[in-house]
């Protein structure tokens, strides 16, 4: 296979071990070619921001100088050089190092300890634009996907509901916000406490909760309190 169509590959990993191992089986593969490799964030990115060493794929650790210097770096390299394929390699699992990594742009993301033709698959993939994460990493960006949409769903939801309630109900609503009881509710519109009871029976069926209470958290939760704030 002609160099020119061999995928160029720079390593960034601070375990010195670990960096010489994965620049070997990268420099075995006759499709790939090891344009360099770094020890730490810092010098990958001086790398390609100041040498203008520019290759298709980049290995990158997420934990080098500090927890997430990796994910750093990526978002650095990626303002300037937003078609490099940047490919993360990590010792844990967890949801919320997986979702940062991939937030940043990155394409793929592997766990360290995979088997050597699983770690260059995941390379070739990344350049080819055709990534295929491991399943358990879907697992988890799928998760925080749906959580997102819950949440987007939500919220939406709930702004149509703020917006379509009457001067009345918004009045109660602003009142319970504060902390107040039906009774005091009643008083201080001036209003049969019967009167009040109703509304509120038609506010819990518009907001979907069963306690004035469920309401106001609801409504704090997703930051929507402010509708209610008056006027200064």
């Amino acid at each position: 296979m002609a160099d020119k169509k061999k995928i160029k590959v720079m390593v960034a990993e601070d375990i010195r071990l670990l960096l010489e191992d994965f620049a070997e089986i990268i420099e075995e593969a006759d499709d790939m070619e090891l344009l360099g490799t770094a020890g730490s964030a810092a010098d990958i990115c001086r790398q390609i921001q100041e040498k203008g060493i520019l290759p298709d794929v980049i290995l990158m650790d997420i934990e080098m100088e500090t927890l997430t210097a990796g994910i750093q770096a990526a978002r650095d390299i990626y303002t300037e050089h937003p078609e490099i394929r940047i490919v993360f390699m990590t010792a844990h699992e967890a949801d919320e190092m997986i979702n940062a990594g991939m937030e940043t742009g990155a394409v793929d993301y592997v766990i360290k300890g995979c088997e050597d033709e699983v770690l260059l698959e995941h390379i070739r993939k990344a350049h080819a634009g055709t990534s295929v994460l491991d399943s358990h990493i879907q697992q988890s960006i799928m998760r925080e996907f749906t959580r997102l949409r819950r949440s987007e769903q939500s919220l939406v939801f709930m702004i149509n509901n703020v917006t379509q309630l009457t001067p009345s109900e918004r009045e109660i609503v602003a009142l319970l916000l504060e902390g107040k009881k039906v009774k005091e509710i009643a008083q201080l519109r001036g209003v049969e406490l019967v009167t009040v009871k109703t509304q509120m029976r038609s506010l819990l069926t518009k907001f979907g909760c069963h306690r004035s209470r469920e309401i106001v958290d609801l409504l704090r939760t997703l930051s929507l309190d402010g509708f209610f704030k008056k006027e200064s």
